[in-house]
């Protein structure tokens, strides 16, 4: 996780959603911390974006003055307080969260959740949430993904995980609600913040619609434009080439998306890969069994190989280069190439998907190292600072990622 940032986090309590900001594990010296905006044994939350700004603004006294990103966050204006979707925790619909069917957003949710509170509860010493994971070690299978809950046994493991919240949940939940308060604010600061809010909300309003209208104009000229101009065989028939470059050689394959699902060529999860276009475009010619020979348009790709007129021709968009990038990761954000980095995160999401394997999901999640990692390089902020070293856990886990794709592999 990417040392240096404070992060805007809602917690969903029986006290209501409230909003506060948590620094996740940075160094200091040889030591590493992590914090809530709070002071000694509180927990400060606060019932909107505005009262927590108008705090930040006018608070000196509390925890995380002394984090290195605290004049960043402190500068920041309300409408970037406002908590992203992946850090809104629903701490209080937990058992109903548990109680749904186990697919992957259900228990990636749960997942993040549990460990959102596993933090809260290292934080503020709460010996109630440590011991509530020390008690059910079942609740160790969820960073796994909806694959270990697949089968009898996984819906026993499941189940398992929904009794340990029932039982024990409400004890863990009014643990957390004994050490936060909502703090008194000064009223002026707030009403500072509630129009820097309204203002930020019309502006966007506005931006969506000149946007509407720009792409109104766009639309008009692109159909002129399409009118005119070719589309090339892959584009008309939806598959395209693909060019993989791994520590292992180059090789080739197809993809296509159907209702925004990959599909590649292959079988079971597994990707069948060549070592040159002419090898591919030989494959294409037989009869073989494999999932892109389902998609409708397949059977004008195999039509052009018989015939000879089949030209693999890979677009730059579909070159994907994976050797460097786990050394690059490792020397710092300055030696990442992102453009390579985006791509190749396109690459294993698209064959995890395929496979219905959410463990790439799972490992990019930016309540991980290197999901944090990842996003600090793939969405830049001028107001994040940059992380610090050493990036050996985030180098790990991408080798990890990259040997699981690899694997994936097979080489016709």
């Amino acid at each position: 996780m990417a040392s240096g940032d404070i992060v805007p986090i809602a917690l969903g309590l029986t006290k209501g959603d409230l909003v506060t900001l948590w620094a996740p594990r940075w160094r200091d010296g040889d030591d590493e911390w992590q914090a809530f905006l709070g002071h000694e044994e509180d927990l400060y939350g606060f019932e909107s974006v505005a009262e927590l700004a108008a705090f930040i603004r006018t608070n000196s006294d509390n925890d995380l003055v002394d984090h290195p990103a605290w004049k960043i966050i402190a500068g920041l204006s309300a409408a970037e307080l406002e908590p992203e979707e992946q850090y809104v925790f629903d701490l209080v619909g937990v058992p109903e969260l548990a109680a749904d069917d186990p697919d992957p957003e259900v228990v990636s949710e749960l997942e993040e959740t549990l460990e959102m509170v596993r933090n809260i509860g290292d934080v503020c010493e709460l010996d109630t949430v440590t011991k509530f994971f020390g008690s059910h070690p079942v609740l160790g299978a969820l960073p796994g993904g909806v694959s270990a809950f697949a089968g009898r046994e996984g819906e026993e493991l499941w189940d398992q995980i929904g009794a340990a919240i029932a039982k024990d949940w409400e004890a863990v939940i009014d643990a957390i609600d004994s050490v936060v308060t909502i703090p008194e604010v000064d009223a002026d600061a707030v009403s500072v913040a509630e129009a820097e809010l309204l203002a930020a909300q019309e502006n966007i309003v506005d931006a969506e619609d000149a946007a509407e209208s720009d792409d109104d104009e766009i639309e008009a000229v692109d159909l002129d434009e399409d009118e005119d101009e070719e589309l090339s065989f892959w584009h008309e028939v939806g598959i395209d080439p693909v060019k993989i470059v791994t520590s292992d050689g180059t090789f080739f394959t197809l993809r296509c998306y159907v209702d925004d699902e990959p599909i590649f060529l292959g079988k079971d999860g597994n990707i069948t890969v060549f070592g040159s276009e002419r090898a591919l475009a030989r494959y294409l010619a037989d009869d073989h069994d494999h999932e892109l020979s389902r998609v409708s348009t397949y059977g004008e790709v195999q039509t052009a190989a018989v015939d000879g007129s089949l030209d693999v021709e890979v677009d730059e968009e579909n070159v994907y280069v994976l050797p460097g990038l786990s050394e690059d990761l490792a020397a710092g954000p300055k030696s990442v190439d992102t453009d390579q980095l985006d791509l190749a995160v396109e690459l294993f999401t698209d064959a995890a998907d395929y496979a219905e394997d959410d463990s790439v999901e799972s490992a990019l999640a930016v309540s991980t190292p290197l999901g944090w990692y990842v996003s600090y390089l793939l969405n830049p902020d001028p107001t994040r600072m940059a992380p610090n070293p050493p990036f050996a856990a985030e180098s790990d886990a991408w080798k990890a990622l990259e040997a699981a794709f690899e694997a994936r592999l097979q080489k016709a």
